[in-house]
């Protein structure tokens, strides 16, 4: 996918984390209960079974506190000063269900929630909520096998410093010691890191539901920091990203380093990479540029593939590509059916009713899982 592209897909999309339809503020239903990613015995923000989200923030000497989240516009959803110095507050409207970075603006100055979890995204620690999903039982925590995630240190002489990945292994792991498994190199989107895809995916979690039900053969999965090079959002932003320096850590420091101290299959057949958003941007450059190092190819609300650029490499033993319903879906779905008339095994999936947002890539994930290594 052209990058400028990509930088145009993500600045349509990130504002739409917002159900379509309308509700008036008279019909929402006062079923409010705290977040699941709410602090311990915290009682706010909220949601309802709509998708409203409620927001209790106690700011006493603040003149104005909104909320990025939410149906207020531009400037988001304003909270109301009370007497007792509790600012309040309720979306205009449902939000998609999944989950949502958001922050508050107190006054000009920008903070995060007290009441709620942080997660890494928008390039610094927001403040994460979750709204039920009506599928949400894919990634739920249950009473299976579960894997491990576990921090990763390697030496990347090409950046001069230690980096970090977090790899999963499946449940069985540290039984078997002669079993070997497949691997995928799983990259996170713009302003996150190495932690999204377990903290905010749960693709770890998906992973062991997927494994207990028998629906996929499982496999280890590898996530690491996707950027080499110090990016401004003031200063050009994405656009002045070089995937080229992150393709040397990948492909030359990160992927011997996993085979030396995992037991994997350590061929292109048993490899695959997928990434959502920048991470899809930077598995479509890897993958054109190294076609003998990944046999699965997955772009996750990351643009697509055409024809004529895998024309002449090693042939993919899969073309995966995704998006929201409110992204781009149709472009996603001529990809799938052109490079299907050309003899590729492609696929496409649109998660309807989300843009460009995690419940879209952990939806993804789930139908990427069982197509991988089957050959």
């Amino acid at each position: 996918m052209n990058l400028k592209c990509l930088v145009v897909v993500l600045a349509a999309t990130l504002v739409s984390g917002i159900s379509q339809a309308q509700t008036t503020q008279s019909a929402v239903l006062e079923d409010f209960k705290p977040s699941s990613l709410n602090q311990p015995g915290q009682e706010y923000p909220q949601v309802n079974s709509q998708g409203y989200a409620r927001f209790k923030i106690k700011a006493p000497k603040a003149d104005s506190v909104k909320v990025s989240l939410g149906l207020g516009g531009r400037g988001g959803t304003k909270l109301k000063k009370g007497d007792d110095g509790f600012f309040t507050g309720t979306t205009e409207g449902p939000m998609d269900e999944g989950f949502h970075y958001y922050h508050l603006t107190v006054d000009g100055g920008v903070f995060n929630d007290p009441g709620t979890l942080n997660f890494y995204g928008s390039t610094r620690w927001e403040s994460g909520i979750e709204i039920p999903a009506h599928d949400q039982d894919f990634y739920a925590l249950k009473d299976v096998p579960h894997g491990n995630v576990q921090q990763i240190l390697f030496q990347s002489a090409s950046t001069g410093i230690a980096r970090r990945a977090f790899v999963y292994t499946p449940p069985g792991y540290d039984k078997d010691k002669s079993k070997k498994y497949p691997v995928l190199y799983l990259q996170h989107g713009w302003g996150e890191d190495e932690t999204a895809w377990s903290n905010q995916g749960h693709a770890n979690l998906i992973m062991d539901n997927m494994i207990a039900e028998g629906k996929i053969k499982p496999f280890i999965i590898v996530m690491t920091y996707g950027m080499t090079n110090d990016v401004k959002i003031g200063a050009g932003g994405l656009r002045n990203f070089k995937v080229e320096g992150f393709q040397t850590v990948l492909t030359d420091e990160l992927v011997p380093y996993v085979d030396a101290h995992f037991r994997t299959i350590a061929d292109r057949s048993h490899r695959a990479m997928a990434g959502l958003s920048m991470g899809g941007m930077e598995t479509h450059a890897i993958t054109l540029a190294k076609p003998d190092e990944f046999a699965y190819y997955a772009l996750l609300s990351g643009g697509t593939y055409s024809p004529a650029e895998l024309q002449g490499k090693t042939k993919p033993d899969l073309v995966f590509m995704s998006c929201g319903s409110r992204e781009r879906p149709d472009g996603v779905k001529k990809a799938a059916v052109d490079l299907k008339a050309a003899g590729y095994n492609a696929v496409s999936f649109v998660s309807e009713n989300t843009a460009h947002e995690f419940l879209t890539w952990r939806r993804s994930l789930h139908e990427l899982a069982p197509m991988l290594f089957q050959k």
